[in-house]
């Protein structure tokens, strides 16, 4: 890994509890729920950290919540915000999965923690359903083709939050927006240092061949994100699969789509909270 690359890296996940609090205009609910409960679940690359958010003592369906942060920053709490809001709006418990990020490991290490922790809250019968925003959006999309794959559990939905998709194609110069061509390409070097592995359906969901059998899915894109075709064809080859899909595009904004448009975002959060309700209570 080069040195300034290594560099970077540190400087974003040092950094990331005091610049990454795009939610905090939108804690709408959840606000009076208790501290997370901090577990420790065991996956093929170790224990890993999870935050269970209960809106209420006793057995509950789950959810599992895989953060952003373009496989560098390990900050799960930049999420804070959204697994209180499910917890006390769709009235299930959310665990919120600190999995490990370059460059302390490369792929395919967060999609198998992120299947491994999903799959063993699963393990009693248990209803689990997965979402994530942006690389914890592909994070989920991942889970969900593993699940099927192996027959581990069947998620009851998969919530894929302006996801990140298609990790082989080459970011393009000048390509405006949020996310800038030198973040895409240093995940690529970072935490996919092999070109081959790129390609690959678990790193990039999109160029799965099969989508047959997948779990529902809750598809939220933005107008202006620069991974919105990412999510937009993965929205169409799901229903063309013979998934249902509800697929959500917010109007006018970029990458951060929630906090650039506070209004709509109850409007989307609620939808989702609701389908995520309706998937795990019935």
């Amino acid at each position: 890994m080069r040195l300034g690359d290594r560099l970077r890296v540190e400087m974003m996940r040092a950094t990331a509890r005091w610049t990454v609090s795009y939610g905090e205009d939108l804690r709408f609910a959840g606000r009076d729920l208790p501290a997370p409960q901090r577990v420790r679940i065991q996956t093929r690359h170790g224990k890993v950290p999870v935050h269970l958010y209960r809106p209420a003592p006793g057995p509950l369906p789950v959810h599992v919540h895989l953060h952003g942060g373009a496989f560098l920053m390990r900050y799960q709490a930049m999420d804070d915000w959204w697994c209180r809001y499910v917890a006390a709006v769709a009235g299930v418990v959310v665990a919120n999965v600190d999995f490990e990020v370059a460059p302390r490991v490369a792929y395919p290490v967060a999609q198998h923690q992120a299947h491994d922790v999903a799959a063993a809250l699963a393990a009693d019968g248990t209803p689990v359903s997965v979402g994530g925003f942006s690389s914890g959006g592909g994070l989920a999309a991942s889970v969900a083709l593993q699940a099927r794959d192996a027959g581990s559990f069947t998620p009851t939905l998969q919530v894929l939050g302006i996801p990140a998709l298609d990790l082989s194609a080459e970011p393009r110069d000048g390509e405006p927006g949020m996310i800038s061509p030198e973040l895409r390409r240093l995940v690529r070097r970072v935490y996919l240092p092999d070109p081959a592995t790129r390609r690959e359906p678990y790193a990039s969901p999109l160029l799965a061949r099969d989508l047959t059998g997948l779990s529902p899915a809750v598809v939220l894109t933005a107008e202006h994100d620069v991974l919105r075709e990412e999510g937009d064809a993965y929205a169409h080859r799901l229903r063309a699969s013979g998934v249902r899909v509800v697929h959500d595009i917010t109007p006018r904004v970029d990458h951060y789509f929630l906090t650039e448009d506070p209004v709509r975002a109850r409007t989307t959060m609620a939808m989702v909270a609701a389908e995520i309700r309706d998937a795990l209570l019935g």
